[in-house]
């Protein structure tokens, strides 16, 4: 079993797609594609040989649709999902199951610095959630072991929405 979680998000910045720096979306292709691509083709390797395995990748619910101001966070995204997909297919006949979680905002640091930098936001983000609230880690986490175990056994290629029904409007 694996989990590629490693990316990075290009900040709190948000650009018009026509002045989306270069070199932020360079850094979201070289981390969170190439790393998650790079990952999965050494546990392909194992997994394919051993006859059976899981991976886990960490996208976002940012990897299911647009996002007006993060083109190249979105597009890393989507890549990630792409590559999922691909890997799902490529190995399911070899036993190796192939997922991704896609989180919506998690009570994580990062969010939490950016609530107290703009108490306001708090309000817009889980207005913004149809359950009223944003997710906690260990439902993401609950997620992940999910998919992660043979409690989905027959579950491969799917970008899993863990997001609080945000992508269902």
């Amino acid at each position: 079993m694996a989990v590629n979680s490693a990316g990075v998000d290009g900040g709190n910045d948000s650009y018009p797609f026509i002045d989306y720096p270069v070199q932020t979306l360079d850094l979201m292709l070289a981390t969170n594609v190439r790393g998650m691509f790079f990952s999965m083709k050494h546990e392909l390797v194992v997994m394919a040989k051993q006859g059976f395995g899981s991976i886990v990748n960490i996208s976002s619910g940012a990897g299911l649709t647009g996002v007006s101001g993060y083109a190249g966070y979105v597009a890393s995204k989507h890549a990630e999902i792409g590559l999922t997909k691909s890997a799902a297919l490529d190995y399911a006949e070899r036993g190796v199951r192939v997922n991704a979680v896609c989180p919506g905002l998690v009570n994580t640091p990062l969010i939490a610095d950016m609530v107290t930098e703009n108490p306001e936001l708090h309000e817009h983000l889980v207005a913004s959630h149809p359950l009223g609230r944003i997710a906690e880690p260990e439902e993401v986490a609950d997620a992940i072991v999910w998919l992660a175990t043979g409690k989905s056994s027959y579950v491969t290629g799917v970008a899993l929405p863990v997001d609080g029904s945000y992508l269902a409007r």
